[in-house]
Formats: C-alpha cells, sequence, structure tokens
C-alpha cells in the first residue's frame, strides 16, 4: 500500500481526533466520514476491529507504513521495557518525527518533504531518510543553503525554545539536540498503544 496523501480530515473524522493537528472540520463533523457516517446507531466493534482501529490511527499520525511499524514493533519488543512505550519512542524518534517536533515544519507530512530534499543535518550530516532513528545526543539542523527556505522560516517564526522536555531549540543556529526517548506520559498522542500490543501478541 502506498503512503497515504488524501485529504487530512476524512482521516481525523474517521478516528474523531484531530491526529494532523487542529481541524475546523472535525469539530463541525465530529462523525465518521461515509453515507452512514451521522447514524445514531452504536453498532459495536469486536475486539480485533477495535485494536486494528488503534494501530492503524498511530500508522497514520506517525506516517508510517505497515512493514516499517512492524518492524519498529519487533524492535521495541526486543528492547527492555514495556513494548507500548518503547514503540512510541521509537515512533517519536524517527527523524521526520522530531524534525515537526522541533517546529522546523508545521506538520509531519511536511517535515518528511523537508528531510527527503535534503534540507536537514544530523550531527552536521545531511540525511534524506524519513524513517532514520535519532539517538540521544544528535543535532538536528537545518541546511546551511536551506536556512533562508521560505517554508522553514515561516514555520520557525518567533519559535525561541523546545516545548517538549526531550529537545532542546538553539534558534540562533536553526539546530536542536534530542537529549533522550520521551517517557511515555510526555507524549501529547491520544493512542492506546496496549491495544497496539494485544493486536500482535495475537
Amino acid at each position: 500500500m502506498a503512503r497515504y496523501t488524501g485529504p487530512t480530515s476524512k482521516i481525523a473524522r474517521k478516528f474523531r481526533d484531530p491526529i494532523f493537528g487542529p481541524d475546523k472540520a472535525l469539530s463541525r463533523r465530529n462523525y465518521p466520514p461515509g453515507q452512514h457516517g451521522n447514524s445514531k446507531r452504536n453498532s459495536k466493534k469486536s475486539e480485533y476491529a477495535v485494536q486494528l482501529s488503534e494501530k492503524q490511527k498511530a500508522k497514520y499520525t506517525y506516517g508510517v507504513l505497515e512493514r516499517q511499524f512492524r518492524k519498529t514493533f519487533e524492535l521495541a519488543a526486543r528492547k527492555k521495557g514495556r513494548t507500548g512505550d518503547n514503540l512510541l519512542r521509537f515512533l517519536e524518534s524517527r527523524l521526520d518525527n522530531v524534525v515537526f517536533r522541533l517546529g522546523i515544519a508545521p506538520t509531519r507530512r511536511a517535515a518528511r518533504q523537508l528531510v527527503s530534499h535534503r534540507h536537514i543535518n544530523v550531527n552536521g550530516n545531511v540525511v534524506n531518510i524519513a524513517s532514520y532513528q535519532v539517538r540521544p545526543g544528535d543535532v538536528i539542523s537545518v541546511r546551511e543553503k536551506s536556512k533562508s527556505n521560505e517554508s522553514i522560516v515561516e514555520s520557525l517564526a518567533g519559535k525561541t525554545t523546545s516545548k517538549y522536555g526531550w529537545l532542546t531549540w538553539n534558534a540562533s543556529e536553526m539546530s536542536g539536540t534530542f537529549i533522550d526517548y520521551p517517557e511515555r506520559e510526555s507524549i501529547p498522542e491520544n493512542i492506546r498503544e496496549q491495544l497496539i500490543v494485544e493486536l500482535y501478541s495475537k
């Protein structure tokens, strides 16, 4: 399956959660899309359907395809600690997500484009792989030639510090440091990761 590039509001309405950021369409129509989306009937979902929906929600949120997602889950399962927490930490440490969290891009989709177009450095070297796993201590910066890029300048306008405790931001250098993997309670995404663990454990 190719990466989803369609309307984000439609997906947000499907999960009834603004997974791509503030969404006026979701606030106006807080029900699933489609002919029967506004039906008053409450069709009870099976346990499997609930678990699958949560996995799809996580995949859409972070912009990850099935094969990448499964590999990330397997990596999380091998690491010490709770698998669900590890899964979200690895998703958070993807380069495209870190670029988004630093505010260099307004969305993960835009961050992925900046990375693939070689606008981003990691420890002084250009990295154009969105799924690149950032490690504690890595410095993520805007490439020197890209510091005047209109979309980057607009996204960083007025930004002086990072609002996430696991990241620092140097506005004058247009660079940030990935201090450590975030704790689960620090990750703002509304994802029930235990349901994903249960799905893969079947």
